[in-house]
């Protein structure tokens, strides 16, 4: 049954971790039940952060659970206990990881470069830091869909006047998030059907991956000028250069850019299959960054493993 996996392992695959959106009620049970030493992620995380993370992914509600002090920490866990269910079984060694935003955090332990103790406290932090950076009602993020980059560069210039409007998030050639003020946001989300896209306002609580997340980005390298790090084996495609960063001096300063910066989801995606990358695998909650390949690249092979079903699909594909 197993006799192609040795080969695959040899070939080109990437890790793939999601973000914030991601997150839904029950995320994670079927692996929690199946492998009961995931549990120790679950218990770590209550723990650590005199929270329930384990409740909010597995029961929720999804009022707690939409919450970014809530989302980030659970998504985050949900995603190294999926991880860990998923090596337990197939044992594949990548060739790179990578991770949209939030999920750079569950990568970076993927390749061992940090531990799921210190993860777990800073992605927690950062978490509260975003909450607090910007007043609620104050700036918001939203999908532009159908339009090229340099069209959705031109309508945040235009939008932007007095205030701030940015590319957030280059997610694949038909989907690219702008985030910013609410102002300078309801005038790019007229503009951007005015010139023939698809608009939908995202339901976040703030305006990530811009200039006005500059607060979170010194207290974040301040923090993580004290948190022990390994260089990352395999290297991690970074969402700041869309190339991949191998050591733990580069992986500090990266985190602390990625706060402010747009998130070069698509970019990193072609780069690793020019060097080679044959599967990518998706390890977490939701299927977003599959539907997002599907986009960028038709032809490329992406699996999502989110649950003990979509594992046991993964492992009979890699056996057949």
């Amino acid at each position: 049954m197993f006799s192609h996996i040795g080969a695959l392992r040899r070939m080109n695959i990437a890790l793939l971790f999601p973000g914030q959106g991601s997150q839904y009620v029950g995320m994670g049970r079927s692996i929690r039940e199946t492998f009961p030493d995931v549990r120790q992620f679950f218990e770590t995380a209550n723990d650590t952060l005199e929270m329930d993370i384990e409740r909010a992914c597995l029961e929720g509600p999804e009022a707690i659970l939409s919450q970014t002090l809530y989302t980030q920490p659970a998504v985050f866990t949900a995603s190294v206990a999926i991880l860990w269910a998923l090596q337990r079984t197939l044992r594949l060694t990548p060739a790179f990881v990578a991770g949209h935003s939030l999920g750079e955090y569950a990568a970076l332990i993927a390749a061992g470069a940090i531990s799921f103790e210190d993860g777990i406290h800073i992605v927690r932090k950062r978490a509260e830091w975003m909450h607090e950076a910007v007043p609620p009602g104050t700036g918001g993020m939203a999908a532009l869909m159908g339009l090229s980059r340099e069209v959705v560069e031109a309508i945040c210039s235009e939008s932007a006047e007095d205030e701030i409007l940015v590319p957030a998030n280059y997610n694949s050639p038909a989907q690219i998030v702008v985030s910013g003020h609410m102002g300078a946001l309801e005038r790019a989300v007229a503009l951007g059907r005015d010139r023939g896209g698809r608009v939908i306002v995202l339901p976040v609580s703030a305006p990530f991956h811009t200039p006005l997340m500059e607060p979170v980005s010194r207290k974040l390298e301040a923090l993580l000028k004290n948190i022990p790090m390994e260089d990352p084996v395999p290297p991690l495609v970074s969402n700041v250069t869309a190339a991949p960063a191998c050591s733990k001096e580069e992986i500090r300063r990266l985190l602390v850019q990625q706060v402010c910066s747009p998130v070069l989801w698509e970019d990193s995606i072609r780069y690793m299959l020019q060097e080679g990358v044959r599967l990518f695998i998706e390890v977490g909650p939701g299927t977003v960054l599959k539907g997002l390949m599907k986009r960028i690249d038709q032809k490329a092979v992406c699996y999502s493993v989110e649950d003990t079903k979509s594992l046991e699909h993964l492992k009979d594909q890699l056996a057949a």
